[in-house]
């Protein structure tokens, strides 16, 4: 098989470090700074090559690694660890890399969104509780998409809530190993601990955020992010096998879409769009914002829903933060804050049309377009 120039330099990155690593257990420090520097000057090579790699925020912080062992080793100082690393450290790694903790997000919580909803339950939801009622099988492969801050996140949390799952959070680009030659190797544990946590008898949930930067399509690859992706396919194509049905979920977000890869768009049995919320999910965002809140009597909910249509889920709760930063703000200012019975005035309408008028949305017209026509070519649900 033919190894890019990209490859190359990867592999002479790692053999580098690798040769270091041995040096500096050996106590031959002037090698091992030598090897050090040599595979950072590499992957610096390789980031400048590559300017737009996910992984080159990765491969930076093994520069400052190799960079603090060097001026560690000049200075005389912390000599390295010569115990072999057990296994359960190994996996401790990747524990870094994964919120493992369920998120207490109900499904009551997420507003509107009753398409995505529905699927959810269709695809999830119905199967864990009554796996009998499929016999054909069930989709084990979700994509969220749609635009930054409209609750992907917060619908697989409520997923996990919902079936009672183990939940495993992963951001695509941590998966990228720090370590050289271990991206592969993390996506296989990552597939591993689902399985485990299945066989005890729970759902897995494993989240994806920002599948893109893992799964896109790519016009220069480097040979870590070759090998993650291959095995990340081998991993799903297990998952979604319809001889063998488990209760591993494999749900992917992205504001992209159409940065997916094909061979990976067509194993997310659903994709689901996640749209702008509307004025029927903004009238119900503003009740849940508002509860812990105080607002005057003067503040209208129809025409601050009115106000804020093309906004985003989160451009909508930071208006509500905003308006309540600006009571703080004038609580503060004005020496109330300091007297011992001092409390801040109510939320007025005012507040609302000033925050408005120095926010605007966060997604535009251009790309809502974009969106819709990915859905209307790809969609499923």
């Amino acid at each position: 098989m033919q190894v890019s120039a990209s490859q190359e330099l990867e592999q002479m990155a790692a053999r580098f470090a690798n040769e270091a690593v041995q040096f500096d257990k050996q106590g031959a420090r002037t090698n091992a700074i030598s090897r050090y520097e040599r595979s950072s000057e590499i992957l610096l090579k390789l980031c400048s090559l590559y300017p737009d790699a996910p992984q080159n925020r990765l491969y930076m912080q093994q520069v400052e690694n190799c960079k603090r062992r060097v001026k560690e080793l000049k200075d005389g100082n912390t000599p390295i660890d010569t115990t072999e690393t057990p296994p359960a450290k190994r996996r401790a790694t990747l524990e870094q890399l994964i919120l493992r903790e369920k998120p207490d997000v109900k499904w009551n919580e997420i507003a509107n969104l009753r398409d995505a909803k529905k699927a959810i339950e269709e695809s999830i939801i119905y199967p864990v509780k009554r796996a009998d009622l499929f016999p054909l099988g069930w989709a084990r492969g979700i994509l969220f998409f749609g635009p930054p801050g409209c609750g992907k996140t917060l619908l697989a949390a409520a997923i996990a809530t919902e079936i009672d799952a183990v939940f495993y959070s992963v951001d695509a680009a941590s998966i990228m190993s720090k370590w050289l030659g271990e991206s592969e190797k993390n996506v296989s544990e990552l597939f591993n601990s689902a399985h485990r946590a299945t066989l005890e008898g729970h759902p897995a949930i494993i989240f994806i955020d920002e599948i893109d930067s893992l799964v896109g399509v790519r016009s220069d690859e480097v040979g870590g992010e070759v090998r993650a992706r291959n095995q990340f396919l081998k991993e799903m194509d297990s998952i979604l096998d319809k001889k063998n049905p488990t209760h591993i979920y494999i749900i992917g977000a992205t504001n992209k879409p159409w940065a997916l890869d094909e061979p990976f768009i067509r194993r997310f049995q659903k994709r689901i769009y996640v749209p702008l919320p509307g004025p029927e999910a903004r009238r119900e965002m503003f009740t849940i914002y508002a509860k812990n809140l105080r607002l005057a009597g003067d503040v209208d909910p129809e025409l601050v829903v009115e106000r804020t249509a093309g906004y985003s889920g989160s451009d909508f709760r930071d208006i509500f933060q905003g308006a309540q930063t600006r009571v703080v703000r004038e609580f503060f200012e004005d020496g109330s804050a300091l007297k011992p019975q001092g409390q801040a005035r109510s939320i007025t309408m005012e507040d609302f049309t000033e925050i408005l008028k120095a926010r605007k949305p966060s997604v535009s017209h251009q790309i809502l377009g974009l969106y819709d026509r990915w859905f209307d070519t790809y969609k499923a649900l």
